[in-house]
């Protein structure tokens, strides 16, 4: 095959990879009736859901037996019109197609899910015509070993790997909204790239600093080292990401009426690396630190924007102190569960005028740090990472590291809700920090980060900290406190339970490490075990999980699409697009495997 013929051949697998996921999710979240308004017909082939229309014409769609989050998934990358038996069979007239059966209020929303569609795939292209160019610098930089890749530094190269892997629900993750192809590979972390940020000089009395100037880190630049020393006594530097200089800082300088009175600096400053998040960057020369930076650009949908709410840093660092509360109780995790301090942070009153100044623990210098979401991707030389930390922490099985994973996760997300609290700790949020002691055992810890949008029962909360509970008036957000289970469970259900632990066993069955049968009854087996710590007594937290899980006819699931992109917050009914919900089969009841 030619170079051109592969690249061809390549790019057809990328248009075919995006039309099912997209169908599929488009599918699980109903989309104009897709699920709740099909009927199941059999044809030669296999089983065709058909959506009629009301103009006497039917839509079908080729399905087969899911199980994760949805009961059936999309076969085939098309549509098919049932009067002519056409086949649609690119994202624009598919989505055309279904926005013809929407409501005419919904139509902007489907014109630029088709937009996003094509971001997208433009992006899987990238990816893969850059991808031996990529694992090969990835080599030549840490080694061809990512289980060697240690450290911080290390952590940011295994971001690298997860930023070129799908996420398990969201189909167009990929999609880098309105940026090109430089754009990408300038400050995308699927290429690793360095930079150097951008300086906005701003008025002290116009900053916060929650306890002082003086605990930002200590090579914090003045306005003298960003070329500005007529300001150095008057304003404070606060770090601005390349992409969001220009119109958009410009727009929030004037919604804060500090236009003319905040400078930008002409010169930048403090080169760093993307991590995962796009917008966290981590400092080159001192990895344990990270600044949270807001863009001006969105991600898993058009209303998830990628700005930080001076809100959501009053969260992150009321949150984080939730959860030294609930480790100081619980001496198990004290040397187990790890926390990112995010309790220093900067802004001017504008969500593009923020950093959160992330700080890591000391001491994992000799240990892998590899983001949850990193385990499926590809490595050089094509193998899962899960395969390489398996070889060297677990004897070569990773359903061995998938078993030791599941059972501190399951633990300490469980014990979390025995005290009224689910975490937003997705895939993305969780690191394992893998290394041996001294004995030459493996050891294995979790490291936690973004602690802004828990959930949280304040009854069960107050009946387990009592005076040490936290008055919800610390918190900024009011949708996080709650007086009953339904919120902590769903959220628990969908983050835990769904992206941490069950796509990690339809994972890993997809690629033929081990049956899925017994990976689903390892999820299962881990998780009855932490709900019976738990206590299933009438109303105890475990028999809330227990009913809610584990003997659910069925689970809350993602709506992602739905709230972040097709529709408006008003036609949804979202009040936070990223925990709308939908339902979908639990894989996790032993009937229905």
């Amino acid at each position: 095959m030619t170079a051109f013929a592969g690249t061809a051949a390549a790019q057809e697998t990328a248009e075919r990879d995006l039309l099912l996921r997209v169908l599929s999710a488009l599918l699980r979240e109903d989309v104009v009736g897709l699920r709740s308004r099909s009927t199941l017909v059999e044809r030669a082939d296999g089983p065709w859901l058909r959506r009629a229309t009301d103009d006497g014409d039917a839509l079908l769609l080729p399905v087969a037996e899911d199980g994760f989050q949805s009961t059936y998934a999309a076969r085939l990358p098309l549509l098919l019109r049932e009067r002519d038996g056409s086949a649609l069979t690119a994202y624009d007239t598919i989505v055309a197609a279904l926005k013809d059966l929407a409501e005419p209020v919904d139509h902007p929303g489907f014109d630029a899910y088709t937009e996003e569609c094509r971001q997208t795939l433009a992006t899987m292209r990238l990816h893969e015509t850059t991808r031996e160019e990529t694992a090969a610098r990835l080599a030549e930089l840490y080694g061809d070993d990512p289980a060697g890749w240690t450290g911080y530094a290390g952590g940011l190269a295994l971001d690298t790997l997860a930023a070129r892997l799908d996420h398990p629900v969201y189909p167009t993750a990929r999609g880098r909204s309105g940026l090109d192809d430089d754009q990408v590979r300038a400050y995308a972390p699927e290429f690793h790239p360095r930079f150097a940020l951008r300086w906005v000089a701003v008025p002290h009395e116009a900053v916060t600093v929650p306890g002082g100037a003086e605990r930002l880190p200590a090579h914090w630049p003045s306005p003298a080292d960003l070329g500005l020393p007529e300001l150095a006594a008057t304003h404070l530097a606060l770090p601005v990401h390349p992409l969001t200089v220009g119109a958009p800082l410009e727009e929030a300088l004037r919604a804060t009426g500090l236009h003319g009175r905040a400078v930008l600096a002409p010169r930048p400053y403090l080169e760093v690396v993307p991590t995962l998040s796009m917008r966290t960057v981590a400092v080159a020369e001192e990895p344990s630190l990270h600044l949270k930076l807001p863009l001006a650009t969105a991600t898993l949908g058009l209303r998830n924007r990628r700005t930080i709410k001076p809100g959501t840093l009053v969260d992150g660092a009321a949150g984080q102190r939730l959860l030294e509360t609930v480790t100081a109780r619980e001496p198990r995790f004290r040397e187990t569960i790890l926390h990112a301090d995010e309790t220093v942070y900067a802004h001017a009153g504008h969500e593009l005028l923020a950093v959160l100044c992330r700080r890591y623990p000391a001491g994992l210098d000799d240990a892998v740090v590899v983001p949850l979401a990193a385990l499926l991707a590809e490595a050089p030389g094509r193998r899962l990472v899960v395969d390489h930390l398996a070889d060297r922490f677990h004897g070569g099985d990773p359903v061995a590291l998938l078993d030791a994973v599941l059972a501190l996760l399951l633990d300490w997300q469980t014990t979390l809700f025995g005290h009224g609290i689910a975490l937003e700790s997705h895939q993305q949020n969780i690191s394992l920090v893998l290394d041996r002691q001294a004995d030459g055992r493996s050891r294995l810890r979790l490291l936690l980060k973004d602690n802004d949008g828990p959930r949280v029962n304040t009854r069960r909360l107050n009946a387990a900290l009592g005076a040490d509970a936290p008055d919800p008036a610390a918190f900024d957000d009011a949708r996080i406190f709650g007086d009953d289970d339904r919120a902590v469970a769903d959220l628990f259900t969908t983050i835990t339970v769904h992206l941490c632990a069950g796509a990690y066993a339809f994972g890993l069955a997809r690629h033929g490490r081990a049956p899925l049968t017994r990976l689903l009854a390892l999820v299962r087996d881990r998780l009855t075990e932490a709900v019976e710590r738990l206590g299933t007594g009438p109303g105890e937290p475990g028999a809330v999980l227990r009913a809610h899980v584990l003997e659910a006819p069925e689970l809350p699931v993602k709506a992602m699409v739905t709230a972040g992109t097709l529709l408006s917050k008003e036609r949804s009914g979202a009040a936070d697009i990223n925990k709308h919900y939908t339902t979908g089969p639990n894989y996790l009841r032993t009937d229905r495997r």
